[in-house]
């Protein structure tokens, strides 16, 4: 078992109030509600407003945090923003949510690990913690991905939607909440789910460098169903426990039969497998604090459950965490 001194104390959720829905997309690009739900589960997501940015949806989702769990932030001394839909290229979300939050003395950092972000913002809020640098952290998984999407590519605008998520990790050796993890990237992959900015070759392969996400969807798929069914396999072995020991499996929302296929090689129970994408669409970073939130909401999430999340993208990055479901 881990050496871990980091619980999680507090969660909460914010998405925007538009909703697109398949039948609206019909009327923007060739698609139509079957071909949608068949091929990816979604049915609708959500879309900030012109003037709603990602610091925005964070603020929202950590003032619902305090509000359902009586929770303060003014003594946070580091918040962990993990996006890849920064408002500005500087100052970064984070530092622009400590603002809104009116918090003094805390760090801030913004951490772009794309839909691995968030259980990459968990492991390091971890390791900060067990290792004494911090006491109280914010995680937030925040995403306004319909900045960046092309609604002329039906191979991508039918998938993304906005929202975020934030957990409060606080120090308690006592009932810590995290157990075992698991990271890695395979970079070489990278040019198969891209957003360019400042550089439009990879590689050596030259990139369309529209400023939107451009995805290689049968490749990423098939990367995702091998690196996350060994990924958990791995979490569960450094946990020492038997993936048919845990209770909730928490994937980064990308696409349902993605997921399917992924419970299938893994032996693991779709029943048991919470995910956020059916209404929300994938929200990158934010898929995973969503799921959880709905899990919550749901009733279905108890104190004591063993939770394995695992996130996985653009990178290609991937993480997977281990953790005993505290609230």
């Amino acid at each position: 078992m881990s050496a871990s001194k980091a619980r999680i104390t507090a969660i909460g959720s914010y998405v925007p109030e538009r909703i697109l829905t398949n039948n609206d997309l019909e009327k923007m690009v060739d698609t139509n509600d079957e071909w949608i739900v068949k091929r990816t589960g979604i049915k609708e997501r959500r879309i900030a407003s012109d003037k709603e940015f990602t610091s925005d949806l964070s603020y929202k989702a950590v003032l619902n945090l305090m509000e359902r769990y009586d929770k303060t932030v003014d003594d946070v001394d580091l918040i962990i923003v993990c996006t890849m839909t920064p408002d500005y290229t500087t100052p970064s979300v984070a530092s622009n949510l400590q603002a809104k939050l009116g918090i003094k003395n805390t760090g801030a950092i913004d951490l772009n690990a794309a839909c691995a972000g968030f259980a990459y913002g968990l492991n390091v809020a971890n390791g900060m913690i067990t290792s004494g640098l911090n006491k109280k952290i914010l995680v937030v998984g925040a995403e306004t991905l319909s900045k960046i999407t092309d609604f002329t590519d039906r191979t991508t605008c039918i998938l993304f939607g906005d929202g975020a998520g934030a957990l409060l990790v606080e120090y308690d050796e006592n009932q810590p909440s995290f157990i075992s993890s698991h990271i890695g990237s395979e970079g070489e992959g990278g040019q198969h789910l891209y957003c360019t900015n400042l550089a439009t070759q990879m590689n050596n392969i030259d990139l369309l460098g529209n400023g939107c996400i451009v995805q290689n969807g049968r490749e990423v798929y098939k990367w995702a169903i091998k690196t996350v069914t060994n990924g958990m396999k791995a979490v569960a072995e450094k946990g020492r426990i038997n993936l048919d020991e845990i209770d909730w499996f928490v994937p980064h929302s990308a696409n349902l039969r993605m997921l399917e296929s992924i419970c299938e090689k893994s032996n693991f129970p779709m029943e048991q497998t919470l995910y956020s994408l059916i209404h929300y669409g994938n929200t990158s970073a934010a898929t995973i604090p969503l799921s959880l939130d709905i899990g919550v909401e749901e009733g279905k999430l108890k104190a004591g459950d063993y939770v394995l999340l695992y996130g996985f993208g653009g990178g290609l990055a991937h993480a997977g965490l281990l953790i005993k479901w505290t609230l």
